[in-house]
């Protein structure tokens, strides 16, 4: 599926580093949410990526933003990531089915077993406003997430 802005962001609920239910459309009407996807935990451009919104993390906190990062990886990863970078953030696993929220935003790469660094930014209503995806290997860019706070 191939999502274009305005549509719906489809609903999930996954698992985050504290082993809490995380479910999209608990947002719905409270505040916009940001997904990350990204390809695994503990990588080094994810890692840097991650970092560097943790760094920024005020730009998102500034607009209400609630930030999920999303990657392949189990619960148990995800904990051990998220406390090894100090991330205030919630990192979801979309382990089982097996990047079954990836799929179901196009971003799922069958191949490789992954996501693709994919971000897309929901308003409060639940309506894609912005989206930007990159080729595997390449990071995303601070000003890019900076454009698409502007979107809200």
């Amino acid at each position: 599926m191939t999502l274009i802005i305005g549509d719906q962001a489809p609903d999930f609920e996954l698992i985050n580093q504290f082993g809490e239910n995380v479910k999209l459309s608990d947002f719905r009407g409270k505040k916009p949410v940001v997904i990350v996807f990204y390809p695994l935990s503990f990588s080094g451009i994810c890692t840097g990526e991650l970092c560097e919104i943790r760094d920024n993390f005020g730009k998102f906190e500034h607009e209400n933003v609630e930030l999920l990062a999303i990657s392949v990886d189990s619960k148990f990863v995800q904990k051990q990531f998220a406390d090894h970078e100090g991330y205030k953030f919630s990192v979801l696993a979309d382990f089982w089915p097996h990047g079954g929220v990836a799929k179901e935003y196009g971003v799922f790469l069958e191949e490789a077993g992954i996501s693709n660094r994919a971000t897309f930014v929901i308003n409060k209503d639940g309506e894609l406003v912005s989206k930007f995806v990159t080729a595997p290997g390449q990071a995303r860019s601070l000003d890019e997430y900076d454009r698409a706070l502007a979107s809200l």
